[in-house]
């Protein structure tokens, strides 16, 4: 160590071991900086990286170890053989590329730390081949045990330096790298010239050709000069690709991909600078709420690209028609978010309602289909609603629902009022899941009687919810909540196993017919889950129906036919409920396995004094013939409804002729008829006072 350090502050010159330590850092910088991009960079310009990093690296290798051997004191006239020396320059640059390319190409294995042995042996190779070419008047000697400690050295601390790059521990390990290549090259310099032992000789012949300190020292600027120039020119390129990249993500990360249009996050921070302008609560900034009617149907039935195509158009047309100051947002799906502070009285935020849905009505056409779509439009503003933003567009959204529900094309202003309808959404929502472990629900069941004879055929099991302070809640008003919410699959996974654990008591082994949500037939764990209610009651699988609507198995058919594939292999039958509200109800009876069509009671109600009600019955009731599936019409409430399903030869009814529904306790004549006093028959009868009464 002590001939090392006075080989150091001895035989070099302290000028060029200063210029060489400022080379060698700069340079072993550098290095492992553009090492460092080559491992983040893939394809074809993963070589150009590689290919630069490797002359920088070698370069600052070559140019490290001669301008220390210009400080390196001989004593004596020395010079350069020009083939040696520019050799030791290609086997730098050569050897530094193998070794970074080697260390780049892995994350993980040991080929890192090999790749910057290779490194090292570079670093070796070049001072070794440039010292063949030190040409002195002098004998030299060489102390084998320091060239093989050079050559450690150079290993050691080049596999150190891939290493800390490739496997940082802390954001300073690129720094650590450069550390490391730099003792590599100081290491390999210095120990390898503490073996050299001069003898000066002056009767030694030097050759004519070698190239002299002078012109060597040029040489040497110049390349300093380069690795410089071509150091500042990549880091220029990397901060503004660095920065076009930012730019270009930013641009990603802020615009939907499909439609150009700014995205959730967009809108979030442009309404957010608009509210943040000292006067922004002088102004009145309104947003405007609205999805697109119909774009689901365009989906199912045209395709997706259809539906793509359909809001590109969109976001052209509303783009087009923006002034300055106004933007349109696409926040999801169908769903859109307009915003416009140049607005300052409602009736001219409602003309700018009415034309964004002038612009939505108008035809698109896609493949010679004229395609159309609606919407309604909600509307709050900035100060006069909430000061938030996520208030601002929940206000804007229950204002757009309010719309919806008043019709298509409709715009509606946010009040307080409906904020106050909201809530008590919300808090029903809440008096639910309390609800359900405090026994509040019951299960009711309604007849399914045989047409012709009257005979009860089975019962559809129906839920009633008796609130402690709301009373009796009708299903119309918490199914909706509870689909919404999520809480339907926890709801009707309640229902089926209460259901079927009430009728496998029953001495009268009749059919329940169960329905199911569409989130619960969306759900892959239903047939699982049927299974094990089944188990766990006891209940015959074949006493069970479990009925569907096509909203349930439109949106995914190929999942929803494998669910009730599963279901029916279980033996549990399978019903389309509410047949005939649908658009594609052809498709999906040749498609799914269906085990029974119910019509919806909306044909039935008007069955006998409306022709088309009438024929659309009729045609179900011939189409069901032909495919040989059983037909159950809902909603008879009186004898000329069951009069034409018996004629048309419907083979099942349902409705408040034969009985409102009822809880169990009330039906023991029919579904235990040998404990029963009252003979069974009577419960056949339409009409009855009992059914009546209930």
């Amino acid at each position: 160590m002590l001939a090392v350090l006075s080989c150091i502050a001895v035989d070099h010159d302290p000028v060029s071991l200063v210029a060489a330590v400022l080379v060698c850092v700069l340079g072993s910088l550098l290095t492992m900086r553009l090492f460092s991009r080559v491992r983040s960079t893939r394809g074809p310009a993963r070589a150009s990286w590689i290919a630069l990093t490797s002359i920088i690296g070698g370069s600052s290798i070559w140019t490290t170890h001669f301008v220390a051997m210009m400080g390196y004191e001989a004593d004596a006239l020395a010079g350069y053989e020009p083939t040696a020396t520019l050799l030791s320059l290609v086997l730098a640059i050569m050897i530094t590329g193998v070794g970074l390319f080697i260390a780049a190409v892995t994350t993980r294995s040991l080929l890192i730390e090999a790749g910057g042995a290779i490194l090292g042996a570079g670093i070796a190779s070049m001072h070794y081949v440039g010292m063949s070419g030190y040409q002195v008047q002098a004998d030299l000697h060489w102390n084998m045990n320091y060239v093989w400690a050079s050559l450690v050295a150079a290993g050691l601390f080049g596999a150190l330096a891939t290493n800390r790059v490739a496997r940082p521990v802390t954001r300073f390990c690129r720094y650590g790298g450069g550390v490391a290549l730099v003792l590599a090259i100081a290491s390999t310099h210095f120990i390898g010239m503490t073996a050299l032992t001069v003898e000066p000789n002056f009767s030694a012949s030097l050759p004519a050709n070698m190239l002299p300190e002078s012109v060597m020292t040029v040489v040497l600027i110049f390349v300093t000069l380069l690795i410089l120039a071509i150091g500042a020119m990549t880091y220029v390129i990397d901060r503004q690709s660095n920065r076009s990249a930012v730019e270009r993500y930013r641009q990603l990360s802020l615009h939907d991909a499909l439609t150009g249009l700014p995205n959730r996050m967009a809108f979030l921070e442009r309404l957010g600078h608009l509210m943040d302008r000292p006067t922004a609560r002088n102004d009145r900034i309104f947003i405007f709420s609205f999805d697109l009617d119909r774009f689901k149907e365009i989906n199912d039935v045209h395709g997706h690209a259809a539906g793509d195509h359909v809001l590109r158009v969109v976001a052209e047309r509303m783009s087009a028609s923006l002034k300055p100051g106004e933007f349109v947002a696409r926040i999801g799906g169908d769903e859109f978010i307009a915003v416009s502070p140049r607005l300052f009285t409602s009736g001219a935020a409602e003309a700018f309602a009415r034309s964004i849905i002038s612009e939505l009505v108008s035809p698109i056409q896609w493949k010679g289909v004229t395609l159309s779509v609606g919407t309604s439009i909600g509307v709050t503003a900035f100060p006069d609603g909430a000061d938030g933003i996520d208030d601002l567009m929940a206000q804007a959204d229950i204002a757009m629902y309010r719309a919806k529900a008043a019709g298509s094309n409709n715009v509606c202003f946010y009040d307080k009022s409906m904020d106050q309808a909201a809530r008590e959404r919300s808090a029903l929502a809440m008096d639910m899941r309390a609800g359900l472990l405090r026994n509040e629900f019951k299960l009711y069941f309604q007849k399914q009687n045989d047409t012709q004879t009257g005979e009860v055929v089975g019962f559809e099991v129906l839920m009633r919810w008796s609130h402690p302070t709301r009373g009796m809640v009708p299903p119309s008003e918490f199914i909706p909540i509870a689909e919404r919410t999520g809480f339907i699959g926890e709801l009707g996974d309640w229902v089926l196993r209460r259901a079927c654990l009430e009728a496998v008591q029953w001495r009268n082994p009749l059919k329940i017919a169960v329905n199911v949500a569409p989130k619960q037939l969306a759900n892959s764990a239903l047939p699982e889950r049927v299974r094990e209610i089944l188990d766990e009651s006891g209940l015959d699988p074949a006493r069970l129906e479990l009925e569907i609507t096509e909203s349930g198995i439109i949106d995914d058919q190929q999942h929803a036919l494998h669910i009730i594939r599963q279901l029916k292999a279980i033996g549990v039958k399978i019903a389309m409920d509410d047949y005939g509200t649908g658009y594609s109800s052809l498709s999906t009876l040749q498609l799914f396995p269906f085990d029974k069509i119910k019509i919806d009671r909306g044909f039935i109600d008007s069955v006998v004094e409306n022709r088309q009600s009438a024929a659309i019955v009729r045609s179900t009731l011939i189409l069901a013939q032909s495919l040989d599936i059983p037909v159950l019409a809902e909603g008879v409430e009186n004898a000329e409804h069951l009069r034409f399903l018996q004629e048309e030869g419907c083979q099942q009814v349902q409705g408040f002729l034969y009985g409102k529904p009822q809880p169990v306790s009330e039906l023991q004549d029919i579904v235990n008829p040998a404990l029963s006093p009252v003979p069974s028959e009577q419960a056949l009868k339409p009409g009855s006072a009992a059914d009546m009464a209930a």
